[in-house]
This record gives C-alpha cells, sequence and structure tokens, in this order.
C-alpha cells in the first residue's frame, strides 16, 4: 500500500510538471513574439524542451516501476539515469547555443525589445516557476524519485532564467528613460550571455551524475562507507574476517554485492540458516534504506572476493 502510494505520488506530481510545462510554452513563446526579446524566446525554448522532457519523463516513472522480465533482467531503473543524462545534455547544449548567437547580437548592435511587456512576462514566469520548485521539493520529499529531483532542478534553473530577466528588463526600461537609451538594445543580449554561462552548472552537475549512474561507477567513498559501516552492524552475530562490499546506485536503487569472508569458527549445519543471516541482514538495511537491494555471498577463501 505504502509503495502504490508512493508510485501515484510521484506520477502526480510529473504530471502537473507536464501540464506547468506546457503552459509556460505558450506564455514565453506568447510573449516573445510581443517584445522581440531573444532572452524571452530563450527561456520558451527552455520550457519547451522541459515540456518534451516532461512528456518522456511520465513515461520512464511507469517503466522504472515494472519487476524484471525476459527482456531486463535486473529490471528498468537503469532508464531512469539515462534519461536524466539526456535531459541534461539538451539543457547544456541549449544554453551554449543561446551564448554563441548572442555574441553574435551584441557585435552586430544589440535587440531592441517592449521592456514593459517584458518585466510583466518576468514577473509572472518568475512567480509560477519557483511556485512549481517549490511545490515538487516539498511534495516529494517522501520519495527516493530522481525523476522528481531533476524536475525540481529544471523549474529551479528555469526560475533564476525568468528572475534574471525580470531583472535585466528593468534595468533596461530605467535605461531607456535616461540619457544612456542607446545602451538599452544591448541588455538583452548580454543578459542571455550571463543567463546561459550561469545556468551551465546545474544542468552540467546532473550530467556527470548520471553519468557514472549509467558506467556503473561506484558512489563517493564516504557514502560507500556509511553503508558499509552500517552492514557490518547487522553481522555482529556473524563471525567474519572481512566484509567486502561493491556499490552501485543506478536510478533509485542502491545495489550491494556482499562477500563475507567467514573465519574459522564460522559453522552452519544447514543451507537454511545462511538464508536467515541474509533475511535479516536484508531487512535490517532496507529499514534503514529502502532503496538497497543486495545480494549476500559467504565465502572463506578471500580471492573470490576479488
Amino acid at each position: 500500500m505504502v509503495i502504490g502510494f508512493y508510485q501515484q505520488q510521484e506520477k502526480r506530481l510529473l504530471k502537473m510538471s507536464f501540464y506547468v510545462a506546457g503552459l509556460f510554452v505558450f506564455v514565453a513563446l506568447g510573449f516573445a513574439f510581443i517584445t522581440s526579446s531573444a532572452a524571452i524566446l530563450f527561456d520558451g525554448v527552455y520550457s519547451l524542451i522541459a515540456f518534451f522532457m516532461a512528456l518522456l519523463t511520465l513515461k520512464v516513472a511507469n517503466l522504472v516501476q515494472l519487476p524484471d522480465d525476459d527482456r531486463f533482467h535486473f529490471g528498468y531503473t537503469a532508464i531512469e539515469p539515462t534519461l536524466n543524462l539526456f535531459k541534461s545534455l539538451i539543457i547544456v547544449s541549449t544554453c551554449l547555443y543561446a551564448v554563441i548567437s548572442s555574441v553574435q547580437s551584441l557585435f552586430s548592435g544589440g535587440n531592441v525589445s517592449d521592456y514593459g511587456f517584458a518585466i510583466v512576462y518576468g514577473i509572472v514566469a518568475t512567480i509560477g516557476c519557483f511556485a512549481a520548485t517549490f511545490y515538487l521539493r516539498i511534495n516529494s520529499k517522501a520519495l527516493r524519485s530522481d525523476l522528481v529531483a531533476v524536475d525540481a532542478h529544471t523549474w529551479f534553473v528555469d526560475g533564476v532564467l525568468s528572475a534574471s530577466i525580470l531583472v535585466g528588463f528593468a534595468l533596461a526600461y530605467g535605461l531607456q528613460q535616461s540619457e544612456f537609451a542607446h545602451f538599452a538594445p544591448y541588455v538583452d543580449p548580454l543578459l542571455l550571455i550571463v543567463l546561459g554561462i550561469a545556468m551551465l552548472p546545474i544542468p552540467f552537475k546532473i550530467m556527470l551524475e548520471s553519468l557514472n549512474e549509467v558506467i556503473n561507477k561506484a558512489p563517493p567513498e564516504a557514502v560507500s562507507a556509511i553503508i558499509e559501516k552500517r552492514l557490518k552492524k547487522t553481522l555482529v552475530d556473524v563471525p567474519y574476517e572481512h566484509v567486502e562490499v561493491r556499490i552501485s546506485k543506478v536510478g533509485r536503487d542502491k545495489y550491494l554485492l556482499v562477500h563475507i569472508i567467514v573465519d574459522e569458527s564460522f559453522s552452519v549445519a544447514t543451507i537454511s540458516e545462511l538464508d536467515d543471516i541474509r533475511k535479516k541482514c536484508e531487512s535490517e538495511m532496507k529499514e534503514w534504506d529502502p532503496s538497497i537491494i543486495m545480494d549476500i555471498l559467504f565465502i572463506r577463501d578471500p580471492e573470490l572476493a576479488e
């Protein structure tokens, strides 16, 4: 029941993100047409990308909840970081394109925009994007969903973009009313250059994290140390010499391959006793972190753990 609730909650949040992204596409592109602003057009294109990515995310959210089958023996969770990697690459490419085109616009004399309507757009878009970010983060705290987390990051980036547009066009409007009016056309391309560069770290960070999961890289050593320490607490009744733990995070799952190198005093009468140790260990680890999936092997020869 609880798992089902979390799945439905995740889908509800992703659907909300999808519909709001669709609304923002029309709003941003409409204002871009009215104001002739490249910065607002960029925001609209970003919203359009977010819209199509949200559509893919909904599909992936359904897939990752399916059990393993004959085609995917380890389930569908690997699709999750693959999608996040794809989304971050698209956003990085969009930012770089915006910066390059804005540099060209800057050297060709800038871009004259309707700053009054641009300010209205900045207010509406900033409030909407940060409201979506806040809503996703608050309602997803109990979920172990990278999909929702990346969606929240996407809305946050869009919110920062919209807020910067608001500040930039307020400055341009002020310049237009002053003796420095001839500098106003340069605000739009300069703003887009600053925004494009400033936005890059967030999708770049997501890209690296997702790539690490796609190539099956181990989590940071500090994270692995915490997991290993917790695991050893579940084995206090088992006489062992060493525990070798290999950890892989893929999407919402953390997979642990555990080799327990037992000492000479370790003895069991039946295989069922080994199963009992496994069940106890896995139960306590899942109670601590429900995303953990484990395979436990008991060995005597340390070379078998290499």
